[in-house]
């Protein structure tokens, strides 16, 4: 028995991995690795993802092994100091080379994919986000992968790619089989809500005329396709909805050196300078003139979540439609309707809400008597609740209001439809985002023809396990032999 663990050591230890390494595209746990840098407009983050390298097209099994977060604000925060966006990748990059064997370094896939950060910037001045897009070229070229690019992605893409996460992770398209075969599921697709810093994107499959072209995609996939309907809305996101937030009421209160904010937390005063509100195409409309940049103005909380509510819905336009329905500002949707995961901001807004009023918004009423409790809340009975939230407790209120007034007016969820959102970060260890869809997109990982009763390793590969085997079972029976023999020789020397 001590003989036999022996040899397990031997070849766990020594034998597998030089085996591993000669032939990584035959071994079972031998993975290939795609980079994808999330360069959002609050900030970036890298994702390292992984799959088994005996697996055609990685169908199915692609999931994450790590991710990082770049400190500071996103490559379109560099305006005017380019440079400094190559160099913020450097802590990420340097853990991306960590994390990924050496030996496959030079046969991993970098992508950067820029989005509505750098989507406004382009529009303001097109010349500062080439170069900043040249920097982190740069920076990423230095780097011992094998780099395939930095684009900014069009809203649209973005909601398509999310929208391919979900599906992905969820196996929705193709599912791994016990006896080693990819079959179709047969289940239905589920629908995606993105909620970022400066956008937001719902995309879903719908059997009703799509009236906009902008607004479809069709995809196909797996010998199935697939009619999508996608929009993504600029300056809807958290971020910008907040800077929106306050040029309205800046506005609408005549441009005083103090203000009201009824989204606040009574008593919570702030001051700000102009620059913080109007330094955006978002809120280029109500820049105030004369405009001194750096006036400071005093935002004082009122705690009003009926305000709140109306100032928040002054954002959106429900008053126009051209097609024979529309979400808002003119913009056809047609009606939302499966079940649907929302992630990103909306997910953070979400768990928020059940961590300090202890309701789960699983419906627009519960959403509403969820939002109305944290907006009568003080400052200091939030920070009790969420102490690691401190620097952004003021601004729940506003996210929460937002959030309802977008589903429910906005988007058109009811009670019937809303339950169908669920509100999720990861789906098991690999999180929610558009990244993953993008590199299976780029890396042609997702086969648009039919995979289905195919075998999860390719002959060749079964050749090689079978040597393998052949190989191990050979040097295990020659070790036995060649103990036993010693065991003889031993005895035969002490008779």
């Amino acid at each position: 028995v001590h003989s036999v663990q022996h040899l397990c050591r031997v070849v766990l230890c020594y034998i597998l991995p030089v085996i591993n390494y000669l032939f990584p595209c035959f071994i079972p746990c031998a993975y290939k690795y795609g980079i994808v840098l999330d360069a959002g407009s609050s900030h970036t983050a890298m994702y390292v993802y992984k799959w088994p390298s005996d697996k055609q097209n990685g169908t199915g099994i692609v999931t994450q092994h790590s991710e990082c977060h770049v400190d500071g604000g996103g490559i379109s925060s560099y305006a005017g100091t380019p440079d400094g966006a190559g160099a913020s990748l450097e802590t990420c990059m340097k853990q991306a080379v960590r994390d990924i064997p050496k030996y496959r370094h030079h046969l991993t896939p970098i992508y950067l994919g820029a989005t509505a950060g750098m989507r406004l910037l382009n529009m303001t001045s097109p010349s500062e986000s080439d170069k900043i897009l040249q920097y982190v070229k740069d920076k990423i070229r230095s780097y011992p992968f094998s780099f395939r690019g930095a684009a900014i992605l069009t809203g649209q893409e973005e909601g398509t790619y999310g929208w391919v996460t979900v599906n992905y992770l969820l196996e929705n398209f193709i599912k791994y089989d016990f006896v080693g075969r990819w079959l179709s599921p047969g289940k239905k697709t589920v629908g995606a809500l993105d909620f970022g810093g400066a956008s937001t994107q719902i995309s879903f499959v719908t059997e009703d005329a799509v009236e906009d072209k902008k607004n479809k995609m069709i995809l196909r996939l797996y010998s199935r396709n697939y009619t999508l309907y996608t929009q993504s809305f600029l300056c809807y996101g958290r971020d910008q909805m907040l800077r929106r937030l306050l040029a309205f009421l800046m506005k609408s209160q005549e441009y005083r050196s103090s203000i009201f904010h009824p989204c606040y937390p009574a008593g919570h005063n702030v001051s700000i300078t102009l620059d913080k509100v109007f330094e955006s195409p978002c809120t280029l409309k109500e820049k105030p003139n004369p405009y001194n940049p750096h006036a400071a103005v005093i935002v004082m909380g009122t705690g009003h979540y009926q305000h709140c509510l109306g100032n928040v819905s002054s954002i959106f336009s429900f008053s126009s439609c051209s097609f024979s329905k529309c979400s808002f500002d003119g913009v056809f949707q047609p009606k939302a309707t499966g079940s649907f995961m929302a992630f990103s901001a909306f997910y953070y807004t979400h768990y928020f809400l059940q961590r300090t009023t202890g309701i789960t918004a699983a419906s627009p009423s519960l959403l509403e008597g969820a939002s109305r409790a944290v907006c009568n809340m003080t400052f200091d009975e939030m920070l009790k609740k969420a102490p690691d939230q401190e620097k952004r407790l003021q601004d729940y209120c506003t996210a929460s209001v937002f959030l309802q007034v977008l589903m429910v007016r906005g988007y058109g969820f009811d009670e019937f439809s809303f339950p169908q959102v669920s509100f999720q970060r990861k789906v098991g260890d690999t999180s929610i985002g558009w990244a993953l869809g993008y590199m299976l997109s780029l890396s042609s990982l997702l086969p648009g023809e039919s995979v289905a009763l195919r075998k999860a390793l390719r002959p060749e590969a079964w050749v090689c396990l079978l040597f393998i085997f052949a190989l191990l079972l050979l040097i295990m029976v020659m070790y036995l032999l060649s103990q036993t023999c010693r065991r003889k020789k031993g005895s035969s020397n002490v008779i």
